[in-house]
């Protein structure tokens, strides 16, 4: 079938719209018509091959939510007019898949970065040339995708998908890592340092564990006012001045718990000098540098560093309970959105890329 896409051929310019072929589900996949897709940092730094390049030309987003409109015989768990919010691609067999771990599977990074399946082919092309599809076993920057089934997550049909789309990626990574990774107890304190997507998660969903100190620290001050307004206790605008020493001023005895969302060295420093004794560092991407912890500082402290994929969560588990805080108010993500038109994609990337918004969902003109 003819569908439009946003086509990665060169980091040097941004994605495009391009009339492509897709082709048919297989028997573990399922044809979902786009109807919201979040844009992520992710899709930024594969498409500037920063970290994790993807292979060029290529259709990426992995924020993908929308209407079902086939489904592959040995797919059991979603039906033709399901709504489904569509996670990343696991195998089901490995030791993490049978522990309910999918984040960690141990074909999780080619099942996202190859955009491919993982017997090679892609489900997209244009004229006879092969494009890369199954980005995060998706590629959700189209009005339709072929995407894995293990990666779909039945929705309720009365919330709207422009909110349930970051749900995929950057809420659950934010949201998950405080709840189901640190496991932010009432009364712990926190630091949390970038409140983009990934960052403003972590601050409600702090909020929503009862701690009773939540630090946001940014270099948009705008983004400080709102994290204050989602659930933080404090916020420090980090453009210049003493971050460290401001952090200290909240907390003396220092943070149960620091969360980095970002790739500065010198932010990964902060997060770990940020503690107390015994506390944890969480951190969901790669410095953009040859940063090394203060391994003395370390073990005089008794800290850990800890890795974060994906939240920690399990995408099918955890994203109805995203919901139902939602529901309650606990989760206000429409402070968070900002919905472009699938129209105006070259908009919504730079928008992304000069953080000029938190979180920027397309929404798809057939929707």
């Amino acid at each position: 079938m003819k569908i439009t896409a946003a086509v990665s051929r060169t980091s040097t310019t941004p994605p495009a719209l391009e009339q492509l072929e897709l082709g048919e589900p297989r028997a573990d996949e399922i044809l979902v018509r786009v109807v919201a897709a979040g844009i992520c940092h992710t899709d930024l730094h594969s498409h500037f091959d920063f970290g994790w390049p993807g292979p060029k030309p290529s259709v990426y987003g992995h924020e993908g939510a929308g209407v079902v409109e086939k489904v592959g015989e040995a797919v059991t768990h979603v039906k033709v007019g399901d709504h489904v919010v569509l996670s990343g691609g696991s195998c089901g067999n490995c030791p993490a898949c049978l522990k309910g771990e999918p984040t960690y599977c141990t074909e999780a990074m080619p099942r996202s970065f190859s955009c491919c399946r993982m017997d090679g082919s892609t489900a997209l092309e244009a004229g006879g040339e092969r494009i890369g599809s199954h980005f995060f076993a998706q590629s959700s920057f189209a009005t339709h995708m072929i995407a894995h089934g293990r990666g779909a997550v039945p929705v309720p049909k009365d919330i709207p998908l422009q909110l349930v789309a970051p749900m995929a990626c950057g809420i659950i990574t934010g949201a998950g890592a405080v709840i189901e990774e640190l496991k932010v107890r009432p009364g712990q304190s926190i630091v949390v340092f970038g409140v983009g997507g990934v960052g403003m998660a972590a601050v409600m969903a702090a909020r929503i564990c009862g701690a009773s100190t939540i630090v946001a620290v940014d270099i948009v001050e705008d983004r400080c006012e709102l994290a204050k307004q989602v659930g933080a206790t404090h916020a420090v605008h980090s453009n210049g001045g003493d971050t460290l020493a401001a952090i200290r001023e909240i907390l003396p005895q220092g943070a149960d718990f620091s969360f980095n969302t970002t790739v500065a060295d010198e932010v990964f420093s902060l997060a770990m000098l940020v503690l107390g004794n015994r506390g944890t560092a969480g951190f969901v991407t790669r410095p953009n540098g040859d940063w090394q912890p203060d391994m003395m500082n370390m073990l005089a402290g008794g800290k850990r560093l800890l890795g974060i994929l994906g939240g920690s969560a399990n995408p099918r588990l955890f994203i109805p309970k995203l919901i139902e805080f939602w529901r309650q108010g606990l989760l206000p993500l429409e402070k968070l959105v900002t919905t472009y038109p699938f129209a105006n994609f070259e908009k919504a990337w730079h928008d992304c890329e000069a953080a000029a918004v938190v979180k920027p969902v397309l929404v798809m003109e057939d929707a």
